[in-house]
């Protein structure tokens, strides 16, 4: 959790409603093959945001967004966001979700978020939607196992002086909630 450099405090949320009624979102934890290759290295498939000026402008992210009419569940959720910024095509790339991991609450934006994690059997082919996703990024599943490098970042974000944890990977920092993902998605394949 990011803390405030200036007070030594944690973020204060902006919504303080509470999880319970905040909006119900799913992300997809794609974990891919980085080539067509038998031997590949996996990946996991990241987006960057387009900065449009809000809470998660150019932020590092996984694919995915709140529930919309017509998604049953977090599955049909997830995988609805990555066909729209993404272009994923689960059939194609031979996508089989295999499971979810904890659901939390993003008090900054107000969203109750399940990560879905699903496996590709094939590299997929991706297109960013250019309205919502500045660039795809492939960034190996290594990068996030628990001997994984860990930056200590210092900045200023969004008017704020901030301290918090970050994956380094691709030239980019991974952090907030994707990272929280991640480092769970990695801790449980470490004890594999």
């Amino acid at each position: 959790m990011p803390v405030r450099l200036d007070t030594g405090e944690r973020r204060t949320p902006a919504i303080t409603t509470g999880p319970a009624s905040a909006r119900p979102a799913a992300v997809l934890v794609l974990i891919a093959p980085a080539s067509d290759a038998l031997d590949a290295e996996a990946e996991v498939i990241l987006i960057r945001r387009v900065d449009h000026g809000g809470h998660h402008a150019g932020d590092v992210a996984l694919p995915g967004g709140r529930f919309e009419v017509g998604d049953e569940d977090a599955t049909g959720a997830a995988l609805r966001e990555a066909a729209e910024e993404i272009g994923l095509d689960p059939v194609a790339a031979g996508v089989r979700v295999v499971g979810e991991l904890e659901t939390f609450w993003i008090p900054v934006s107000d969203y109750r978020v399940t990560p879905v994690v699903a496996i590709a059997s094939r590299r997929p082919t991706l297109t960013a939607s250019p309205d919502e996703v500045e660039a795809i990024v492939r960034a190996p599943l290594a990068a996030f196992l628990p001997d994984a490098p860990i930056e200590l970042v210092e900045t200023e974000v969004r008017g704020f002086p901030l301290r918090f944890g970050a994956y380094p990977t691709n030239g980019l920092r991974v952090w907030g909630a994707t990272a929280r993902i991640l480092g769970q998605l990695g801790a449980i394949l470490g004890q594999a």
